[in-house]
């Protein structure tokens, strides 16, 4: 795996979404912004001041398309 120090989208104004398998309190769940098409930000939802996991668009539907044939 090739890992690379690219730059941080500003994501200040993003606007996050919840998972909607987070059910109604809305705990332990990702929280992601799809305002960059190529990125996709990652958080906790948690946590909102916390830390973002940045990825690119490609490995996002990777993960989703996993946890859906493995749930």
């Amino acid at each position: 795996m090739k890992i690379t120090n690219r730059p941080v989208p500003d994501l200040t104004s993003a606007i996050w979404h919840k998972s909607t398998y987070s059910g109604g309190e809305g705990n332990n769940c990702l929280e992601v912004s799809y305002a960059h098409p190529e990125l996709i930000p990652v958080r906790d939802s948690k946590n909102p001041s916390g830390p973002k996991l940045v990825l690119r668009a490609a490995a996002w539907t990777a993960f989703i398309d996993d946890l859906r044939r493995n749930g």
